[in-house]
């Protein structure tokens, strides 16, 4: 049986570019749950299609399907008007499909160039041609205006520019189908004006390009036409000429909501955290990455602080949680210095930080949701060398209702969770320790419309008990949702200072950015 929006897919329309990858009523079961339901999809020669969806909505099963990741449980993959097989993705890089995941998939202890030629290493007479490696990545930077030596090691480049090596690394297959999930979730804008460049490029070419990004209004400059996924259905599909920001929200989730406001009706309390005169040295050189900061953050305020990438937020927020140590300057948590305090001793005191790599600092891959949310709290119950379980399970089973995260239980598997779950983890893990100052580097990254707002929710929740909120974001949409105050960092320095009744324009200004095209 067709499925209802099979008549309304691409391959129907005349005036359109060939088929050339195709899924025909595709199911997807893990066990008793149906991660997708007879969808019906297409990928244009020479086009971009964009894939909108929450959170668990089945696209990243689809894309894994479409690339070898993963096998069908029924229907079929066609490939130049073909029925294949995709048993791997070697069988699919070869096939010339090609895709960059999510969440990185980089050895951090391996090089540029090695972890870019892992599994098809350029030959030589004598072994491995390195030199040759070498000049193609540096080629491949050269192309994506990115200055990354190429024998550097991953671990020591900031997360942007990991999510460079991977862009670079599908880049170097030379595929005819790319798949990019969230290529743009750690990127700058200046580094996103980049990327669209080599995909119109791509484009150009005849590659077709299968996008999927919960930057809703980023996305709509550079697809051609749009397919909606929820819950393991395609609900709706248009050429890029009918669809606005509000047509995908509204086939996303069902309405067109907001993130939301600045929770009121109540004051604020003193000033719950300070910084004061805080000088951070950068990550990559002997520049300040902070310069002399000033802030003040009272109990019950959130306040968000927007910027560039290199702006320095970062590296303000992990001060503050004691994860780099300040070249000048003092950390004040209601009043009192905890400059010289280590990380947990800043939890214990009530400072804590939700990192903007929820996979390599917020979660433990190997560990259950269970686990991973009682981490940062385990002294709480825990007597001598024996962990009391009965306060584990409440205090577990109280903080997965409390941040709404959607799971099988607590002993599933954190990986089994969506990424938009996952970052709730990672919040709900932090606000199990009882904190009076919760600062957030880009909580909404790589996370869902309705995740976002549900994160938000949360933290407006607990502002009006007395929380003291901090987030960065380089979204300025998400500035202007639930922040009291809006701080635009800028080389270091604070550039201006907003109410929430601002504009976009005043605060991207302020940042030094304009409006991607």
């Amino acid at each position: 049986m067709k499925s209802p929006i099979h008549e309304e897919t691409p391959t129907e329309t005349p005036d359109i570019a060939e088929v050339v990858l195709a899924a025909r009523h595709v199911t997807k079961s893990f066990g008793p749950v149906r991660a997708l339901k007879g969808v019906n999809f297409d990928v244009h020669r020479g086009h971009v299609t964009t894939l909108f969806g929450e959170n668990g909505a089945g696209k990243s099963t689809l894309m894994k399907i479409l690339s070898g990741v993963q096998k069908p449980t029924t229907g079929e993959i066609i490939l130049d008007g073909q029925p294949v097989e995709l048993g791997s993705t070697t069988e699919a890089q070869e096939l010339g499909i090609c895709i960059i995941h999510q969440e990185l998939s980089l050895a951090p202890n391996l090089t540029v160039r090695d972890n870019i030629f892992m599994g098809r290493e350029i030959r030589g007479r004598f072994g491995v041609d390195y030199a040759e490696e070498e000049r193609q990545v540096r080629k491949l930077m050269e192309d994506l205006e990115e200055d990354i030596d190429p024998l550097a090691k991953v671990e020591d480049l900031r997360l942007g520019q990991q999510q460079i090596v991977e862009i670079a690394r599908a880049l170097s297959v030379d595929a005819r189908i790319l798949i990019m999930d969230e290529p743009t979730s750690a990127l700058s804008a200046a580094e996103v004006e980049v990327l669209f460049k080599v995909i119109h490029d791509l484009k150009a070419k005849g590659v077709s390009i299968v996008y999927i990004s919960h930057h809703l209004e980023e996305a709509l400059t550079i697809t051609d036409h749009a397919v909606v996924l929820r819950d393991g259905t395609m609900t709706a599909y248009a050429p890029r000429a009918e669809i606005d920001l509000e047509w995908i929200v509204r086939n996303m989730v069902g309405e067109n909501f907001d993130l939301g406001s600045p929770p009121d009706g109540y004051e604020f309390g003193a000033p719950a955290l300070s910084v004061k005169g805080l000088s951070v040295p950068s990550h990559t050189d002997g520049e300040l990455a902070v310069d002399a900061m000033d802030l003040d953050v009272k109990a019950g305020e959130i306040v968000c602080i927007y910027g560039l990438m290199g702006a320095g937020r970062t590296e303000l927020l992990e001060c503050a949680a004691g994860r780099i140590k300040p070249m000048a300057g003092s950390v004040e948590l209601h009043g009192q210095d905890v400059s010289k305090l280590s990380i947990s001793d800043r939890i214990q005191s009530g400072l804590v930080l939700v990192p903007e790599d929820r996979q390599r600092d917020g979660l433990v891959q190997t560990m259950t949701v269970g686990r991973n949310l009682s981490l940062a709290s385990i002294q709480n119950f825990t007597r001598g060398l024996f962990t009391s379980r009965k306060e584990e399970a409440v205090i577990v089973e109280d903080s997965i209702r409390d941040v709404t995260v959607k799971t099988d239980g607590p002993g599933a598997m954190i990986g089994s969770l969506s990424g938009g779950n996952q970052q709730k983890v990672v919040i709900g893990k932090m606000l199990v320790t009882d904190p009076s100052v919760i600062m957030l580097d880009e909580p909404s990254r790589g996370i869902d419309i309705g995740a976002k707002a549900e994160v938000f929710r949360i933290l407006a929740e607990r502002a009006r008990e007395g929380l003291a909120v901090v987030y960065t974001t380089s979204e300025v949409s998400e500035c202007l949702s639930i922040a009291h105050r809006i701080i635009v960092m800028r080389r270091g320095k604070i550039s201006a200072e907003f109410s929430h009744d601002t504009t976009k324009e005043a605060i991207m200004a302020a940042s030094g950015e304009s409006l991607v095209h």
